[in-house]
């Protein structure tokens, strides 16, 4: 253990006193709603406004939250008991991050197996689409949509391995060298684990990097839109809330350099390290899913 840390493992589970961060972020992630509810109408005013408060009090709860979490863990007053909690809480966490995604999943393999084909008149619910709109061919990636007046698609989809197989080809890099830094870390070599937690960092804001810049193409120039009917719908939902896990995951990913950097880890004692890792290969796991699915097929 490094000196830091209480040479001795307490044996209690250690209970903290009440604590004002959780209703705090309660209050952030209420603003962060009403905000972002507020920028879908367009009639309404001060949505950017009410969102950016709600996000700068998430981020003053999360900052003031685990730096407690951090200060409780080096002061020793975590037991081995409490470290299985954390363990099965990340666990916990992990399994309903799939499920958020799996329901993503679940509406587009919807929309293209049944909902779009039910339009072009295919199937038992396609008489309706035959009657409403005779002329829409039923293809995906959707380009034309039934009413294009109402809801015009995109010009083109985006090239799969154009910027999406970097990005793929990034990522899996990244779970080798955060995977090098784990070793690195379990071998007692600081060294590896500052430079593959370094390298991981730099590899997770150029990922971001390059999607910012695809968004940006894809909404001037491609006419992919948020409200380009359902393609351009499913693929912002799809693509945008795994860049936000990514941007999280990178977040957590730097607080794990800097604390290495200050010796905070040791060999038998690193369930933080642990934690953000396990979150970076399932980021890196989803993208492989996204590319397939979104992209490519």
């Amino acid at each position: 253990m490094t000196s830091a840390i209480a040479a001795a493992v307490p044996t209690t589970y250690y209970v903290p006193a009440q604590s004002h961060w959780p209703i705090l972020g309660s209050i952030g992630l209420f603003l962060m709603v009403m905000g972002g509810v507020r920028m879908l109408h367009t009639s309404a005013n001060s949505g950017e406004l009410v969102f950016l408060v709600g996000a700068l009090v998430v981020c003053y709860m999360m900052y003031g939250w685990f730096s407690n979490v951090i200060h409780e863990s080096m002061s020793g007053f975590y037991s081995k008991q409490m470290d299985h909690s954390f363990r099965l809480g990340m666990c916990w966490f992990i399994f309903s991050e799939v499920m958020f995604f799996m329901a993503f999943f679940g509406v587009l393999f919807y929309v293209r197996e049944f909902s779009v084909p039910w339009l072009g008149g295919e199937g038992a619910k396609g008489i309706t689409g035959e009657v409403l709109w005779p002329h829409f061919k039923a293809t995906w990636p959707l380009l034309v949509n039934p009413d294009n007046t109402l809801f015009a698609g995109p010009k083109e989809v985006i090239n799969a391995w154009g910027i999406p197989a970097l990005n793929t080809l990034i990522l899996l890099t990244s779970g080798a060298t955060v995977t090098w830094a784990h070793w690195g870390l379990k071998k007692g070599q600081r060294s590896h684990l500052i430079i593959g937690l370094l390298f991981t960092v730099l590899l997770g804001t150029a990922f971001i990097i390059f999607q910012a810049y695809e968004y940006i193409h894809a909404h001037h120039e491609l006419n992919l839109r948020l409200d380009s009917g359902i393609y351009g719908t499913t693929f912002y939902m799809l693509t945008g809330f795994h860049g936000l896990h990514v941007t999280v995951g990178t977040i957590m990913l730097l607080v794990m350099l800097i604390r290495s950097i200050k010796g905070h880890f040791s060999p038998e004692h690193h369930f933080a390290f642990e934690a953000a890792a396990w979150y970076w290969h399932f980021v890196d796991v989803v993208w492989l899913g996204l590319f397939i699915l979104v992209y490519w097929l």
